[in-house]
């Protein structure tokens, strides 16, 4: 998940919201572009979240991350659709 305006221009901070509801079902998100201001996280600009999961198979996990992915918000956020699904499709 990236900033408003990546890889271009930086965004203000924005709170985000649905970390702990990813990670509950089972993804792990990494921070990149991420600081902490009056006890919340915030999105501080560029790459700002990966999102992972682990299952039985690539296209199980990349639904999972995606679906992980779509419980995260803040004001600005976008993310490629693509990523795994292509190779995913491939793998047997």
């Amino acid at each position: 998940m990236a900033s408003n305006g990546y890889p271009t221009s930086r965004s203000d901070p924005a709170p985000i919201t649905g970390i702990d509801a990813a990670t509950a079902s089972g993804c792990t998100v990494f921070h990149a572009g991420t600081a902490t201001g009056d006890g919340e996280v915030v999105a501080a600009g560029g790459r700002v979240l990966t999102v992972t999961a682990l299952r039985p198979t690539l296209a199980e996990a990349a639904d999972a991350a995606h679906e992980g992915v779509a419980l995260i918000s803040f004001d600005g956020a976008q993310h490629r659709a693509d990523i795994a699904r292509a190779t995913a499709e491939v793998r047997p």
